[in-house]
């Protein structure tokens, strides 16, 4: 592994993407989205799925210049059409357009269809957290799990967002309903290390930590077993439902295009005390942090914690690229 600045990888993303004829304003955006994404260390959904996402475009299945467009409105709840447009910046504008809503309402939802992959969904939690606003987002995805008992793929490793803005570092959970996101497994597959707890099936069906041998059968592990199930297939449901948009099972394995999203924000500061509530959040955090630790060197972390950490830590001394990583992004460049 090599260390590359912020700067360095998101003008070469920048560069890469200004190439392809996305306009000025989107290629920022997703270039700093990619970028900020592997400097919190979130790398399978950050620079190791760019030239994927550069793919998708050589191939015409994102329009790089297009805009959502709004279909319906029903009081605190819109819905939008991403028309094919590249995920990142749908997203980003659902996010933002839902921030709006709660201004206006306290609660905003905006649910949206035919989009395509947002990449890291918790970006569009920090988005809201950094505006002061509680957020929940989900996503579905196209059929890469088993539903418990079954042994073919049905539904999706739907992504489900929380984040709630705290004064010493938000709260965002950013969760796929698979053990670990397909991205995951591939950044471990890469490094050549196995997973530090069973993440799926290998072709025996016997659940294993190898990520080579899971994503050779397609078969990922839900989350907490028959319940990460459950719970992908009702977020499946609420996303198709909301958005008008297609369930997992419309959405093709070798293009997933055309996916649905949920963008649902709160603003807590028209019925919360600040103050209060930074006393809450404290005390439930200070809670979760000052108990014994299961074995010797543990500690404990409330969601997003960690992130704080990598992004100094990167910001400071480099962001890790794999060689392989670079060598794509060095080819895309040219």
């Amino acid at each position: 592994m090599m260390r590359r600045s912020f700067k360095e990888i998101y003008d070469k993303l920048f560069h890469i993407l200004k190439k392809y004829n996305f306009p000025e304003d989107r290629a920022r955006l997703i270039a700093q989205t990619h970028t900020q994404s592997s400097c919190d260390g979130v790398y399978s959904h950050g620079l190791n799925r760019f030239p994927l996402f550069i793919d998708y475009v050589e191939r015409g299945l994102i329009d790089v210049a297009t805009d959502p467009e709004k279909v319906g409105s029903f009081g605190v709840i819109e819905r939008w059409d991403g028309k094919l447009a590249p995920g990142v910046s749908n997203a980003h504008y659902c996010m933002d357009r839902a921030m709006e809503l709660a201004q206006k309402h306290t609660l905003g939802c905006v649910a949206l269809r035919n989009t395509n992959h947002w990449m890291r969904g918790g970006t569009y939690g920090w988005q809201a957290a950094d505006a002061g606003k509680i957020a929940l987002c989900f996503t579905n995805t196209k059929p890469n799990m088993p539903p418990w008992g079954g042994r073919e793929n049905r539904i999706g490793n739907n992504p489900f967002i929380v984040a709630i803005p705290r004064e010493e570092g938000h709260v965002v959970l950013d969760m796929a309903t698979s053990q670990f996101s397909l991205g995951k497994m591939n950044t471990y597959k890469l490094n050549n290390e196995p997973l530090p707890f069973a993440g799926g099936w290998d072709k025996e069906g016997n659940l294993t930590k190898d990520p080579e041998k899971i994503l050779a059968t397609g078969h990922a592990l839900p989350t907490g077993y028959w319940k990460g199930s459950a719970l992908t297939i009702v977020l499946d449901m609420l996303a198709a439902l909301l958005s008008d948009g297609k369930p997992t099972h419309k959405i093709e394995e070798d293009k997933e295009i055309g996916i649905s999203q949920v963008f649902i924000c709160i603003d807590p500061s028209t019925f919360s005390n600040p103050d209060l509530k930074g006393q809450l959040l404290d005390e439930i955090i200070n809670h979760v942090h000052d108990v014994p630790p299961m074995h010797e060197g543990d500690r404990t972390y409330y969601p997003g914690e960690r992130t704080l950490a990598t992004r100094k830590d990167h910001l400071e001394n480099g962001i890790p690229v794999s060689e392989s990583v670079w060598e794509n992004i060095a080819r895309l460049s040219t």
